[in-house]
């Protein structure tokens, strides 16, 4: 008599991948290939700009028209003209990337946790909260309305500390001001903080922007001195920001990673 066979135990150890918008949790290999983030993120961008295709076009005929000039002036015209094809494909994939970035931080233009998914470009060096420091949702109750609410997302680095708050104007800037207090007390003073505020208007810098802005700021920290800092600062601890249930500043962005230097 045959033996019945006996189904393959699962392993306990099999890794599984959280999907952060929806809290959804999907098993490895579930997430899409190469080519299918390549083309949401093209469905994406040409949304918000619809000329993208066009800007595509322009920089790959860019790339051959130029090299089959010069290769029929030299008397080489396949030769320059399939390196063309390659230098034209080129570009435009540098060109799609520089418009896809442009178009997602578009997206989060004015969206709650615009911050967070602002700092996740960071480079390396930098370690960053996902979740806000601070927050003062005022009446919110719900997620419709956290539009108004003001928050403090924090970051260090070897320029310092950086508080970014994002908000309204008035709320912004005094919770600024508060965890700038808060923060020096714990890091020292020989530990530089810096403020600024994500948003609309002469003194607030764009989401898209807010990342180089941070780059440039003067280095006065070592990285031993950078990992000592944060390592205070996420001992510190605090009140959990007041915010309303279901709230997910990190639902904003599609793919991070945990606040740590990268």
């Amino acid at each position: 008599m045959s033996a019945t066979p006996t189904p393959a135990k699962k392993s306990r150890f099999s890794r599984k991948k959280k999907n952060e918008a929806s809290g959804a949790t999907a098993v490895d290999g579930g997430e899409p290939g190469r080519i299918a983030q390549i083309k949401t993120l093209y469905t994406l961008a040409s949304k918000q700009n619809p000329r993208i295709p066009l800007y595509l076009i322009g920089a790959f005929l860019l790339g051959f028209v130029v090299l089959l000039v010069i290769g029929i002036a030299i008397q080489h015209p396949i030769y320059l003209g399939i390196l063309g094809v390659f230098l034209g494909v080129i570009l435009a994939m540098l060109l799609f990337g520089r418009l896809a970035q442009k178009a997602a931080y578009g997206q989060l233009e004015g969206q709650p946790g615009a911050t967070s998914a602002a700092m996740s470009g960071l480079r390396k060096g930098w370690y960053y909260e996902q979740e806000p420091v601070a927050a003062d949702s005022g009446r919110a109750r719900k997620m419709s309305e956290m539009q108004n609410a003001a928050m403090v997302f924090r970051a260090v680095g070897r320029a310092g500390v950086v508080l970014v708050g994002e908000g309204p104007r008035g709320g912004a800037t005094k919770l600024l001001e508060s965890e700038r207090k808060r923060v020096s007390r714990v890091s020292g003073p020989e530990v530089p903080v810096h403020t600024m505020r994500v948003g609309e208007g002469d003194d607030a810098v764009a989401v898209s922007k807010l990342t180089a802005t941070m780059t440039k700021l003067p280095k006065k920290l070592t990285d031993a001195e950078v990992q000592a800092v944060n390592k205070r600062l996420r001992a510190l601890g605090g009140v959990k920001p007041p915010i309303p249930k279901g709230m997910d500043p990190r639902a904003a962005r599609p793919d991070r990673k945990s606040a740590r230097g990268r």
